[in-house]
């Protein structure tokens, strides 16, 4: 007996020094927004503080965007002569602070980025062997979200590097969510989860539908070919730890139907949802994916289960996803260049989700809510049937009558 209650002692003590994150602080995917995808380093004061009024005006805040992040570029090039990071003055004439304080009385949170490198991926300085001091000044700048890359990293131990930084914030006392921009080399799935609140889980997406564009050294993803690689991950995520398979391309130059087949599967694999085009020029089409609530409430259903891709033929696909209450998400997904038809029946179609174990019901009948056009379109007591455009969806919560 006493060499049991040794063993418990010392198992809860491994699991208190691993589970140094800050816990609770994203029970469903995060949401905001992010500069890279559009502005790269060319970010400025003026742009943050617009881009806030914006997520307020527009209707994304309200609709759950409430991070707004500064992606690499927003330092000098060289530390001070304390090794502290600085903001970059030409782009913060008022100072960094003043930004933050601005962004938070809008209501919003304020994110950062650095990474675990020597340098960041556009070169400016990185946080290696300056965790510590790092953490320290983002919390007296009152950040709520850091963002850490994996570039210029040649030696370095991945779990290594990113515990050290999550235990660098815990210690700095201020609460934030840790973002694992790890790319998936090191299957941050795997050990992520007392670490931080997320993980990239494939390298950085590109504004194309179902292609590669070619960086030289490296292939940036399309969207499919990036939904391809997470259905085998679901199992790891959950609330306060999810897979992460990139920012939002949605107003990035895609048609709408592929911006509206992005932003269902982003939902279904109940992804955090960082927007990355310019909102303050978005048309009212983006505008009304981006801010679609019953998409929405699909990627941050409680439940927290990430959904799965149930079937894939001839470039017809169909996603599931279970969800709180009983109901269910379901998307069926034209993949090809050509319109493909549907025919699918409820009542003799098994679906089980064999991780979670969740079964949709076939002794009752689910409402067709469609949330793209906010209408009930039958129940599954008749098959579905549908004709469906090319690189577009049909999306439907499934409700229990």
């Amino acid at each position: 007996m006493k060499k049991l209650i040794c063993g418990i002692l010392a198992l809860a003590l491994m699991h208190t020094a691993n589970a140094q994150k800050f816990e609770g602080l994203a029970l469903t995917p995060p949401m905001g927004w992010n500069t890279w995808n559009t502005f790269q380093a060319d970010m400025s004061e003026q742009l943050i503080m617009e881009t806030a009024d914006i997520m307020v005006s527009s209707g994304m805040k309200d609709a759950g965007y409430i991070y707004l992040v500064l992606d690499d570029g927003w330092m000098t090039m060289e530390r001070d002569s304390l090794g502290n990071l600085v903001p970059d003055p030409k782009k913060f004439p008022h100072g960094l602070k003043a930004v933050v304080d601005y962004v938070h009385a809008k209501g919003l949170k304020f994110g950062m980025y650095n990474c675990a490198g020597t340098l960041t991926c556009a070169k400016y300085p990185g946080t290696r062997g300056y965790e510590y001091q790092d953490a320290r000044n983002y919390a007296a700048w009152n950040i709520d979200y850091l963002k850490y890359d994996w570039c210029n990293t040649k030696g370095i131990n991945a779990r290594e590097a990113y515990t050290t930084m999550s235990n660098a914030l815990r210690k700095a006392g201020r609460p934030m969510i840790f973002s694992l921009c790890e790319w998936g080399v090191n299957k941050p799935w795997e050990w992520g989860a007392p670490v931080g609140q997320l993980w990239r889980t494939t390298e950085d997406i590109w504004q194309v539908f179902d292609s590669v564009h070619s960086h030289g050294t490296w292939d940036a993803l399309s969207v499919m070919r990036i939904a391809d690689l997470q259905d085998t991950l679901r199992r790891y995520a959950g609330p306060d730890h999810w897979n992460d398979p990139d920012m939002l391309e949605v107003g990035n130059g895609m048609t709408y139907e592929e911006d509206r087949t992005h932003f269902s599967l982003w939902a279904m694999m109940a992804a955090p949802l960082m927007a990355g085009n310019d909102i303050r020029k978005m048309t009212p089409a983006t505008k009304a994916i981006l801010t679609n609530k019953d998409v929405i409430a699909i990627d941050q259903d409680p439940l927290g289960v990430q959904g799965f891709k149930f079937s894939g033929k001839d470039s017809l696909q169909i996603w599931f996803k279970p969800l709180q209450h009983g109901d269910w998400a379901v998307c069926f997904l034209n993949r090809g260049s050509r319109e493909a038809t549907v025919n699918f029946n409820w009542k003799q179609t098994a679906v089980v989700d064999n991780v979670f174990h969740y079964t949709l019901k076939q002794d009752i009948n689910y409402t067709l809510y469609n949330v793209w056009t906010g209408k009930n379109e039958g129940t599954t007591k008749k098959p579905f049937t549908a004709a469906i455009k090319p690189h577009d969806i049909v999306m439907f919560r499934l409700k229990q009558q």
